[in-house]
């Protein structure tokens, strides 16, 4: 990495540890219909470990719920706006609901690890011990 460590931002786009900012949070891809859910119990880089207490991620429902509500209200109100009919909006709306299942329960998660976990500050000596 010579100096130069990831992002934040970059580091919670790509699902990474948010101590190493290396090892990813989830084994699988986010378009794997059985596996965008499986998560690492520790970061393969760091050894943390993601859920520090028992039922940590229960928090990730509240995000994942808004996120869902968010992707409701911005296609129902562009298919209110295109003039569609109700029953073209409603399979518009939940089907693109049920689309984005796997990233609003993976982003839920990682903001959740981001934001709230204690474990959210970035040591790049883990890094380091990389080189």
């Amino acid at each position: 990495m010579q100096g130069k460590y990831p992002s934040k931002i970059g580091s919670m786009l790509s699902c990474k540890c948010p101590r190493c900012r290396s090892g990813k949070v989830f084994t699988g891809s986010a378009f794997d219909p059985t596996g965008f859910s499986k998560t690492n119990d520790y970061c393969p880089v760091c050894q943390l470990k993601f859920e520090h207490e028992t039922g940590f991620f229960w928090g990730a429902m509240y995000i994942s719920y808004a996120f869902s509500t968010l992707f409701m209200i911005v296609f129902g109100v562009l298919a209110v706006n295109n003039n569609w009919s109700w029953n073209k909006i409603v399979i518009t709306v939940v089907t693109t609901s049920v689309l984005l299942v796997p990233f609003s329960y993976r982003y839920s998660r990682i903001l959740l690890l981001y934001v709230i976990s204690p474990f959210r500050k970035f040591e790049p000596e883990y890094l380091d011990k990389l080189k």
